[in-house]
């Protein structure tokens, strides 16, 4: 039996990419697609959203409750606001989700922990398999070290985003925090600048670089006296993030409620 799927953001970059992926998986079913109230393109079919003939003939709505009469599992890439309602909709019916979005304060990021309660979710900064793997290579790298190594992580993106450093890279610092049992706040240094004195052991230095039209990429840096570990992660495609996406649908559905970590759920599968 195919998995019913809902987009949000469906007419986005990536909501678009999640779509193509959804099609190429024969386990999957495009059940609705949504975009914002006022969207210019609400109404049109995704066949005609992406000029693609072979795509089913869903339109576009803006209206999430019209969605909501049969179990799916939705896949979030719209922002923060709306993933939010979204999520408080579909925790009601105990529906899974799944959030890419990004952006999310502390007080939302506990909101959607509270709601996951009521509903199975997996909200994770980067949809890649590739990345969650080293998520959890890291934090194994950073428990068998231990505090003799040193960390930095350097990131490298293309010259038109705006975030620095990436979501990717402290969710990278989260781990190494977590294998350290301190709270990342604690650890993170963004700029040596202002300081005229040596790294502290324990501090978790962050460096951001912004050019061309790199995808992406991260490495984690554990260095002592005599040697140095590197854990790299390079991205070609943003294609990658939509498979990733529509794999974690699959690994969601049928879970019981509770906040899932994209990491964990590969681990354990």
């Amino acid at each position: 039996m195919k998995i019913p799927i809902v987009i949000s953001g469906a007419a986005g970059r990536m909501g678009r990419a999640v779509i193509l992926a959804a099609r190429k998986d024969p386990g999957m079913e495009i059940f609705g697609a949504l975009e914002s109230p006022g969207h210019p393109l609400l109404g049109q079919s995704l066949a005609e959203v992406l000029q693609d003939p072979e795509l089913p003939r869903i339109r576009l709505v803006s209206d999430p409750g019209t969605l909501l009469h049969r179990r799916s599992v939705w896949i979030e890439f719209s922002d923060a606001k709306a993933s939010l309602a979204h999520l408080r909709l579909t925790a009601r019916r105990g529906y899974p989700i799944v959030i890419g979005t990004t952006g999310f304060s502390a007080a939302e990021k506990e909101e959607i922990k509270k709601l996951s309660r009521k509903s199975p979710v997996i909200l994770s900064s980067n949809m890649s398999f590739g990345v969650n793997v080293l998520f959890h290579l890291v934090g194994e790298a950073a428990r068998l070290l231990g505090p003799d190594y040193q960390t930095e992580i350097l990131e490298i993106h293309h010259n038109q985003k705006k975030d620095a450093p990436s979501g990717t890279a402290l969710a990278l610092a989260e781990a190494v925090a977590r294998a350290r049992k301190r709270p990342a706040r604690d650890l993170l240094v963004f700029d040596r600048s202002p300081k005229k004195e040596k790294r502290s052991a324990e501090e978790i230095g962050m460096a951001a670089l912004r050019i061309g039209d790199v995808v992406g990429e991260h490495t984690v840096f554990f260095g002592t006296e005599g040697e140095r570990l590197e854990l790299t992660h390079r991205a070609s495609s943003r294609d990658i993030l939509a498979r990733g996406a529509v794999k974690a649908a699959k690994l969601i559905c049928g879970k019981k409620p509770g906040f899932y970590r994209l990491e964990d759920l590969l681990v354990s599968a």
